[in-house]
């Protein structure tokens, strides 16, 4: 029997028991979209609006088994990739998308967490860039993570030396009152995108967009306009984000609508 036309996402990332960020926003996002999210958890996170514990990594034995099972039955093209837990997982992501060659993946390099803990190390930097981002159709960067990509580097000798045809460079951390996030292809400047700084700490706001860029790339649009309506759904969770534990503000996920 043929597979039905993918109106799906394949998701990697990390378990927030917070809720605000991680597979749990990715989920939540892509419904939204109303499309359908496949979450394989890469890491088990210990960490609340506050603070992150601790993270065990799962084993590459299961992503293996679960990502077998999930594209021998459900058609993929579109493959959105946040939190990872070691470079030899980072490989093995790599080994198991080449299976199916999807049209997009979407990397969010998540390095750094809101409450500023080191999540990765120079080896996963180093496998993330060999193994993970040639393969890539967009990454989607905060400019602390840029930096940590490739540091001593001009933002646009960054985006050049990471190997990806598309980066959205986001700013809302590093801005005080206008943000202005920036898309390159290669390293040309394309497109500007400005907002008003919206006041408080979030958690989850990479991940929201990510995701809903990579929904987007499922429902037809180019990279541009995706990138241009998941900034817009994203800012719009941010306004609306409420105040769940006692440090940052949890994003409001609401249906979109075009």
């Amino acid at each position: 029997m043929d597979r039905p036309k993918a109106d799906s996402v394949l998701l990697f990332s990390g378990l927030d028991p917070s809720g605000a960020a991680g597979i749990s926003a990715d989920i939540e996002t892509i419904n939204q979209f109303g499309l359908s999210p496949h979450p394989i958890i890469t890491t088990l996170t210990a960490q609340n609006t506050q603070r992150v514990e601790s993270i065990e990594v799962v084993k590459n034995s299961l992503l293996d088994q679960q990502f077998n099972l999930i594209v021998e039955d459900i058609s993929i093209n579109t493959v959105k990739i946040g939190l990872l837990g070691s470079a030899s997982q980072i490989k093995t992501i790599s080994r198991l998308i080449s299976k199916i060659n999807p049209v997009n993946v979407i990397v969010d390099p998540i390095l750094i967490s809101g409450t500023q803990e080191n999540l990765s190390s120079i080896k996963m930097i180093q496998a993330m860039k060999n193994y993970l981002f040639p393969k890539s159709l967009l990454l989607t960067p905060n400019l602390e993570e840029l930096t940590l990509l490739a540091p001593g580097l001009t933002e646009q000798e960054a985006v050049k030396s990471l190997n990806c045809g598309w980066i959205l460079v986001t700013t809302s951390d590093s801005s005080k009152i206008d943000i202005e996030h920036r898309l390159y292809n290669k390293s040309t400047l394309v497109r500007k995108f400005k907002y008003k700084k919206i006041p408080g700490k979030f958690h989850g706001s990479g991940c929201t967009l990510s995701s809903a860029i990579s929904a987007l790339l499922v429902k037809g649009a180019d990279i541009e306009e995706a990138c241009d309506q998941g900034l817009a759904y994203t800012y719009q969770c941010l306004l609306n984000a409420k105040k769940l534990g006692k440090m940052q503000y949890h994003p409001i996920r609401t249906p979109y609508k075009p």
